[in-house]
């Protein structure tokens, strides 16, 4: 196997890993900064990068204001609502570990919607929803009272989760094709002009600019904002995005190990049960239907 064929197969783990490194970095640098202010800086740095890229690449830009739209609407769900939600749940206290199996089930949600959409939802995936939601229940429940979850940063996490499929479900339904690092511009712009008012108005903490949280915001740029979209970039020109979806049930446990690893966050007896009860579901979800092969006379 040659140098650039094993490449190309070690994208998608790759991409599932600087994704699991989401949760961590935010649990590495909210305790430097209030959620929202860390993120309108995030976006507004994300977009200066995205339109030199976008500039040197001399990449088209969305044709007729419909598509911008479109692409503004996703901006909100997928970065401002989803980032928000997750960055403001570690803010109060809730474990790297916990938030990406929350948001974990994204898939499952996803997979369910479109098929019932289509009316075909196959048993394996109402199963796979139901083993889903079961781990989930048993992992949460088992942190109740113990200082990690409580009905605030519970309630923002779960708003995550409706972020990111919502604007899942609404950028498969409304967007055209476009060149990534201009359809970027305008979901980042459209994050940066909604969290920024909500970050003047509602957070009071200021911003400690240490080595902290200089590289937290260096690896959420650089690797999470332009190393991820540019790998996925590279995965959709080379046919390997589909192999994603199915590695994606990895990503908490992934972050649990990571935040075991960096902060101490203990994984339990629970936790891996729920985790692998919750993983197991959404590999149910996610996995292709079987196809049946046509005998030949």
């Amino acid at each position: 196997m040659s140098l650039s064929s094993g490449w190309v197969r070690s994208m998608p783990v790759v991409f599932v890993l600087i994704w699991s490194t989401g949760f961590i970095v935010a649990r590495y640098g909210m305790p430097q900064s209030p959620p929202l202010k860390f993120l309108a800086m995030r976006f507004a740095l994300a977009l200066l990068c995205f339109g030199a890229w976008a500039r040197l690449a001399r990449a088209a830009w969305p044709s007729g204001r419909r598509q911008w739209l479109h692409l503004a609407v996703t901006g909100v769900f997928m970065h401002a609502g989803y980032l928000g939600g997750v960055w403001a749940a570690v803010k109060l206290g809730m474990g790297a570990g916990l938030v990406a199996l929350l948001v974990g089930l994204q898939p499952v949600l996803t997979a369910i919607w479109v098929a019932a959409r289509g009316g075909q939802v196959a048993g394996r995936q109402w199963a796979g929803l139901a083993l889903g939601f079961g781990g989930l229940a048993l992992v949460v429940w088992h942190k109740l009272g113990h200082g990690e979850v409580g009905a605030q940063n519970l309630v923002l996490a779960l708003l995550a989760l409706a972020s990111i499929t919502i604007g899942t479900l609404y950028q498969k339904r409304y967007l055209a094709p476009c060149a990534v690092p201009t359809a970027n511009c305008v979901q980042n712009l459209a994050a940066l002009l909604v969290t920024l008012p909500l970050a003047l108005l509602l957070e009071t903490e200021a911003i400690r600019f240490n080595a902290e949280f200089i590289g937290a915001m260096a690896w959420s740029v650089l690797v999470l904002t332009l190393g991820g979209s540019s790998l996925l970039y590279l995965m959709i020109q080379r046919g390997a995005a589909t192999a994603v979806t199915s590695l994606l049930y990895l990503v908490p446990p992934t972050t649990a190990l990571m935040a075991w690893v960096l902060f101490g966050e203990p994984i339990t007896v629970f936790t891996l049960a729920g985790t692998a009860l919750t993983a197991f579901g959404v590999a149910l979800v996610v996995r292709p239907p079987a196809t049946t092969k046509r005998s030949t006379p």
